[in-house]
């Protein structure tokens, strides 16, 4: 009677362990013979390029919507008082500098800002 416990107990265990597996997705396959199976898909390991493409995204429509809030000649004042400060400050003043896409689109949101 024991064993038949732990064997169930041990199949239970298995049956958990691959219902986690499955709450991640899964994808069924039908086999050579009819079956069909429900597979875990497999852990995705690469790198998130969404995720990096919306943060550089949002990095440019701030620049942006900085440049056409406060102006250029405002933004550069700022950016040299940046450049002389620490070294995180300088870091982040060459970050901010005006390059031509965060010019262009400053020039599309400026006209609907004012």
């Amino acid at each position: 009677m024991a064993e038949g416990h732990a064997q169930f107990a041990k199949r239970i265990e298995l049956l958990g362990r691959k219902h986690r597996k499955l709450e991640r997705g899964y994808v069924t396959r039908v086999g050579r013979d009819g079956l069909i199976s429900v597979l875990p898909k497999r852990a995705r390991r690469g790198f998130p390029m969404t995720g990096l493409f919306l943060i550089v995204l949002v990095f440019f429509g701030f620049k942006a919507f900085t440049l056409a809030a406060i102006g250029p000649v405002t933004y550069n004042e700022r950016l040299s008082r940046l450049a002389n400060g620490s070294n995180l400050e300088q870091i982040g003043a060459k970050m901010m500098v005006i390059d031509p896409v965060t010019q262009t689109l400053a020039e599309l949101t400026g006209p609907i800002m004012r």
